[in-house]
């Protein structure tokens, strides 16, 4: 679900040459969970081959990836593991609500109402693991690297960009702010809409917590009396009214004490992000495309266009607009010494 913090957070445009060779580590469930709810037929069926089986993911995460290649952007997939046990709850409710949303969907399509079956057919979005298997499999063809986090995605995608791994992480999503992630950039689909967009934004933590005169601990407390995937939070604080409270500074405990929340409890859901679950991962490497591999898959496999993903092939290798500083610039050369070639095996 994801903390409501749109209302708190200032964002910086972020134009996408500044992007450029900038490495960001993806919240791949997050982004996945975006493509099946979008990318679905008129009635809300989600797009498949010939043979039944579902390429919504597919073909999210391709025209995804090689878009962010041709600004220069270089994605790492992170995509999430086993869920901790605090999440249950969440989970539990998530099931509930696809069941729900199904049978609204079904009941929509036997009155005719397309409208009202897209939307509730976005609701009932399932990743399974094999799902994220051929993901990988997909993003190794491209010369894309993955990482397969122990638990949350997002938790590992912060770490990464904590230790300097990656630039920063890539979501629409805040959590990863609580996980300590110093950067965060949202917007990225904005890129598909015909490349019109002026660019995403950017979230830089140190600016959001001197914006509000919270610490790094008080921002997970924020969290903590609104509510993450972890815990309900506190009845009757919505954001604006937690980061009042928060503001007063009476420490975590206090606080809890305040709103009535447990303090064992909360200080469980606090440890999960102030110590997040994660892998030691080397900086990313990106190779070349293997394109015969990615036709095999797409074309051959799941019946997709060939002129089309040609196409998106060869606008991942094109050169990426010049960025400004020395860190784009080698970025730059990187891309280029990758993708450049036409005819890469």
């Amino acid at each position: 679900m994801g903390l409501p913090l749109k209302d708190l957070v200032v964002a910086q445009e972020l134009p996408w040459d500044a992007l450029a060779g900038r490495t960001l580590a993806v919240d791949g469930y997050n982004a996945v969970y975006q493509f099946l709810a979008t990318l679905r037929q008129r009635d809300g069926q989600l797009f498949s081959d010939p043979e039944g089986r579902v390429t919504s993911h597919l073909m999210g995460v391709f025209y995804r990836t090689t878009s962010l290649l041709r600004e220069g952007v270089l994605p790492v997939w992170v995509f999430d593991g086993k869920p901790p046990e605090r999440k249950a709850g969440t989970i539990r409710q998530r099931i509930v609500a696809k069941e729900k949303a199904e049978g609204e969907w079904q009941r929509a399509l036997a009155a005719g109402d397309l409208e009202t079956a897209r939307k509730k057919a976005a609701q009932t979005s399932r990743l399974t693991r094999p799902m994220v298997e051929e993901l990988r499999e997909l993003l190794n063809a491209l010369g894309v690297p993955s990482v397969q986090a122990p638990s949350e995605g997002e938790a590992q995608a912060a770490v990464m960009a904590a230790r300097g791994t990656v630039w920063g992480t890539a979501s629409e999503d805040y959590d990863t702010l609580l996980f300590g992630s110093p950067k965060l950039v949202r917007g990225l689909a904005a890129r598909g809409r015909g490349g019109t967009s002026p660019g995403a934004q950017l979230i830089d933590r140190a600016e959001v917590l001197a914006g509000l005169g919270i610490s790094e601990e008080e921002l997970i407390l924020l969290g903590v009396v609104i509510g993450t995937d972890f815990n309900d939070g506190a009845r009757g604080f919505g954001p604006k009214k937690a980061l009042k409270l928060v503001q007063e500074h009476l420490g975590f405990r206090a606080t809890l004490e305040k709103v009535g929340l447990d303090p064992t409890e909360s200080e469980e859901v606090a440890e999960i992000f102030r110590h997040p679950q994660s892998i030691d991962v080397p900086p990313p490497a990106f190779g070349p495309v293997d394109e015969a591999a990615v036709r095999t898959m797409l074309v051959e496999e799941h019946g997709f266009s060939e002129e089309r993903v040609r196409a998106a092939i060869a606008r991942a290798r094109q050169r990426p607009r010049t960025g400004s500083t020395p860190l784009e610039a080698r970025g730059h050369q990187t891309l280029l010494e990758t993708f450049g070639g036409t005819n890469h095996p």
